[in-house]
């Protein structure tokens, strides 16, 4: 069986040093806000070219606390993908916004700048762009826009880390921005675990008081906050993990390249389209297919695992029912929910297994 995904390399490979950081932890005696999460804020900065990085317990923490570093309220709207994982929009609902969904660029899978445009008024405050599967949103037309219109931008960078738009990471173009280390992630911890990323200091100072129940100061708060710190343990394993993530990102790379060598003639399907301004990190494999149903099962036939992401678009869950969306109303979403087939991608997969999983395709199609 060929899996959808595996953590054998990025996690097993380095089993010794993941284990001998938990050890470390456990002998400290400091299990929250020490020297790990210090050294892993730090370490995440440097890498990425940001000035400030703050450790919080979930990629959807670090959505809510930027909202709210931003004072977005109720009486806000909030510019969002209508194709994304439906925790985008939570932490809108969170902060009691307005969710206002636009349609991606059929080609990208991303956010579409001239649909952002279209969609802004007197009550926008703010542009959340999605770095759908591993490749950047146009961060220069979307920047461009919030100039012009005066909005803050809040990236969603749980699939890129790494990822870059004209030579500069995501993740570092918006005033506050948010990254999940979710295990599934290109860099992923052993649970739970997520970061707010920022070039202005009060929006860091802002994050680490909110996540520590409003204070700087043991027993004096001076917000009300929460409780939501990336604990020492997952920060130390993310601390080993970090030093591996360009090499494991060069090797999503060299598979998603034999991928597409391997289909590119295929015309029954669209293999991942990448815009040249960008570098696509492949957190997913994503093709297009009008026979989705028919090879998943033919493939899962064939020992071969895939995924789908996502089968239902957010404004057409339950959860969202009072928003009044119908289906039709974001064709270019569900269009894409029913048509996207993620293939096995993961550091660790080999180029006989890649090739394997494309003969099985394609012996489909045939």
């Amino acid at each position: 069986m060929i899996p959808f995904n595996s953590f054998k390399k990025h996690t097993l490979f380095h089993k010794k040093e993941i284990l001998d950081s938990i050890e470390k932890v456990f002998d400290s005696q400091w299990y929250v806000l020490g020297n790990e999460v210090e050294n892993f804020e730090s370490s995440y900065s440097n890498l990425t070219k940001v000035k400030n990085t703050v450790g919080v317990a979930s990629g959807l923490d670090a959505l809510v606390i930027a909202l709210k570093a931003l004072n977005v309220g109720p009486s806000d709207e909030v510019i969002v993908p209508s194709n994304t994982y439906i925790a985008t929009w939570l932490a809108i609902s969170a902060v009691g916004a307005k969710i206002i969904p636009v349609e991606p660029d059929i080609n990208t899978f991303n956010i579409c700048p001239i649909s952002i445009e279209k969609a802004i008024t007197k009550k926008t405050k703010v542009i959340m762009p999605v770095h759908l599967y591993g490749q950047s949103c146009d961060m220069d037309a979307i920047m461009k826009i919030a100039k012009k219109y005066n909005l803050f931008v809040v990236e969603d960078n749980a699939q890129s880390q790494l990822g870059t738009w004209n030579g500069k990471y995501t993740g570092s173009f918006g005033d506050i921005n948010a990254t999940s280390f979710y295990p599934t992630k290109n860099l992923g911890a052993i649970g739970e675990a997520g970061a707010i990323t920022t070039n202005t200091e009060s929006y860091k100072i802002f994050a680490k008081t909110y996540r520590n129940y409003g204070s700087n100061e043991k027993y004096v708060n001076i917000i009300k906050g929460v409780n939501s710190r990336i604990d020492e343990l997952q920060a130390g394993i993310l601390n080993v993990k970090l030093k591996y993530l360009k090499e494991f990102t060069n090797e999503r790379k060299e598979i998603a390249a034999r991928y597409n060598n391997n289909l590119k003639d295929l015309r029954e399907i669209n293999i991942p389209y990448v815009s040249p301004e960008a570098d696509h990190v492949y957190h997913l494999y994503v093709i297009k297919t009008s026979k989705r149903e028919e090879l998943i099962k033919f493939l899962l036939e064939n020992n071969i695992q895939t995924g789908i992401h996502y089968p239902i678009p957010p404004h057409l869950q339950k959860a969202y029912s009072e928003l009044g969306f119908k289906k039709g109303d974001f064709p270019i979403a569900e269009n894409m929910s029913k048509i996207c087939l993620s293939l096995p991608l993961y550091p660790g997969l080999t180029f006989e297994e890649v090739d394997l999983v494309c003969d099985r395709i394609k012996k489909f199609y045939r």
